[in-house]
């Protein structure tokens, strides 16, 4: 399955090991793809993709450890449910980074569809393809096929009324 989780000794920064990463993701991972109405873009829309991992603070130096095995990302507070998150919103990052390592090693839980779903946003976002209307609008129907009752700003239809 997922394999030893990772090894520490005194002074030794942790090192995890890849299927412990996906396990730990599998669990308390978490791809987001939100947007913002910005009338300045041609298409009216920002494209934000996010990918995060939330613990409690006692488990802060895994984050830290996530932080350097995928070289990329930040680490925060957040008050709302009061846990530290680890965040990547670079979509260079995401694409070059994280998205090889799930490909390598795979999600095992229902988690993998929306990883696909949002692996295949991301490189029509790297691609700038978010840009063209039709693309934005697979990318907004893809998204709202993740997280089913997760939180948004806003409701499709009304990103997908914008876009006229």
């Amino acid at each position: 399955a997922y394999g030893a989780s990772f090894r520490m000794r005194w002074g030794e920064m942790m090192q995890l090991d890849p299927w412990y990463v996906t396990g730990l993701v599998d669990g308390e991972g978490s791809f987001m793809v939100s947007f913002n109405l910005r009338p300045s873009l041609s298409t009216g829309i920002e494209v934000r993709p996010a990918f995060a991992v939330a613990l409690n603070e006692r488990s802060l130096e895994v984050l830290k450890a996530l932080r350097r095995f995928f070289g990329c990302g930040a680490i925060r507070y957040s008050r709302g449910d009061r846990t530290y998150k680890w965040e990547v919103r670079s979509i260079s990052d995401i694409v070059q980074r994280v998205l090889p390592h799930f490909e390598r090693y795979p999600l095992q839980t229902a988690k993998r569809a929306d990883f696909e779903r949002f692996a295949q946003i991301c490189r029509w976002v790297h691609a700038n393809r978010h840009r063209n209307r039709e693309y934005l609008r697979r990318i907004i129907d893809l998204a709202y096929e993740m997280n089913p009752g997760g939180k948004r700003r806003y409701r499709k239809e009304d990103l997908l009324r914008v876009l006229g």
